[in-house]
């Protein structure tokens, strides 16, 4: 997967109240949800992202509860990927189940800076900073983790086994 956007920046332990505030959970609408995502951290946040652009933030992200609807939020906010130094652990797998691609970087996080030009290679490890023209290599998505989002989560990936053992 290749993605190009523009670096939103954020500091370490960004929360998943920060990410999605426990006062709109009251819906699991995923249009509803990204209307409010990062609010707590930045209010104008949805007003200034545009399709494709990427959050770069510091130590664990997505810390706090275990609710799937913060990547929900973060994805259907149309963000392409988050680059973190770290996520929380379950952060971490609710993002490949809800098919938010991630990738962590300790060099990237912390020389990224907001506004700046990114273009991302999930495959290949590749993030590029076309602003400073600096590259970074991380660790690839894996395969399986590329597989559940190229099919849309966890969910979806399931239903396309269960499919193709029907067909047999």
């Amino acid at each position: 997967m290749k993605f190009k956007g523009t670096a939103w920046k954020y500091g370490d332990d960004i929360d998943t109240d920060a990410i999605i505030p426990a006062r709109y959970l009251n819906t699991s609408d995923p249009k509803e949800l990204a209307k409010h995502c990062m609010e707590d951290a930045d209010v104008n946040f949805v007003r200034k992202v545009n399709k494709g652009d990427i959050i770069v933030a510091g130590k664990n992200f997505g810390c706090g509860s275990s609710r799937e609807h913060a990547p929900i939020a973060i994805k259907e906010a149309e963000i392409s990927c988050v680059i973190a130094d770290s996520f929380a652990r379950i952060f971490y797998r609710n993002a490949f189940n809800t098919a938010l691609p991630i990738l962590e970087s300790s060099e990237a996080a912390k020389e990224i800076s907001d506004a700046d030009e990114l273009e991302i290679d999930t495959e290949q490890g590749i993030i590029e900073n076309l602003t400073t023209g600096k590259t970074y290599s991380v660790r690839p998505i894996p395969k399986f983790m590329g597989e559940l989002i190229a099919v849309g989560g966890l969910v979806n990936y399931v239903r396309e086994k269960i499919k193709g053992q029907k067909g047999k």
